[in-house]
């Protein structure tokens, strides 16, 4: 296994990325496992010819599914990240200060 420099810049821009899709994975995991379970509870609980199709059975799922769109696009889409490059901005800025 190769070793890598822990100090160096390109290692660490790296190892945030696998961080943040690492993250973003667990979230789209805990996403599908709880709408699933919220599916079974839904169905299992539905009166005598009732459509499972309204509104309150899918209210989890869409406004659930808004964030975890919104994690992808920061984290599959680099130039989308502004948060990222103001953070990167405000560290440069905060070392140049105690120079």
């Amino acid at each position: 296994m190769e070793k890598f420099d822990e100090n160096d810049i390109n290692y660490q821009q790296a190892k945030r990325q696998v961080e943040r899709l690492r993250g973003f994975y667990g979230h789209l995991f805990s996403y599908v496992a709880v709408n699933l379970l919220i599916v079974y509870y839904n169905y299992i609980n539905l009166k005598p010819n009732e459509s499972y199709f309204q509104f309150k059975n899918f209210i989890t799922a869409a406004f659930w599914g808004v964030g975890l769109l919104a994690h992808a696009l920061f984290v599959f889409l680099p130039r989308f990240n502004f948060a990222k490059k103001w953070e990167e901005k405000k560290i440069k800025e905060l070392m140049d200060k105690n120079k």
